[in-house]
């Protein structure tokens, strides 16, 4: 009786540790900054939730010092990009930005951003 080998030969596994890899090193270059998005996700959130009157400029630095505390870079966000848009009575919240991430040789990620969430309170100006 003739048994007939199965499995992989040792070419076959090493292309597929080249490929499982090759991706596994991209989601670890990108899974950081989706991470730090959440930062700013739930700074924002946090921000929103919070009432009172107080002008744009306040709500930039309060929304600067939340993300200090979820560990988002100084130079991921900068204060132009966070803009404040009044429809009426509401005033909405909004943060878009874009990171580049170096990946390999002259291969580069560009990610964007982009969150808005509604203010409670007033926000003057």
């Amino acid at each position: 009786m003739k048994s007939k080998q199965t499995g992989i030969t040792l070419i076959g596994f090493l292309v597929v540790l080249m490929v499982v890899s090759f991706f596994g090193y991209m989601a670890m270059k990108l899974v950081p900054a989706y991470t730090e998005f959440m930062g700013v996700s739930k700074a924002m959130t946090q921000l929103a939730s919070e009432g009172g009157a107080r002008s744009p400029d306040q709500v930039r630095g309060a929304l600067m010092k939340k993300l200090d505390f979820q560990y988002v870079s100084d130079d991921t966000i900068t204060p132009q990009d966070i803009t404040i848009k009044r429809s009426g009575n509401a005033a909405e919240l909004n943060v878009s930005y874009d990171k580049r991430i170096p990946f390999m040789y002259n291969i580069d990620f560009l990610l964007h951003f982009e969150k808005s969430v509604a203010l409670q309170g007033n926000v003057d100006g």
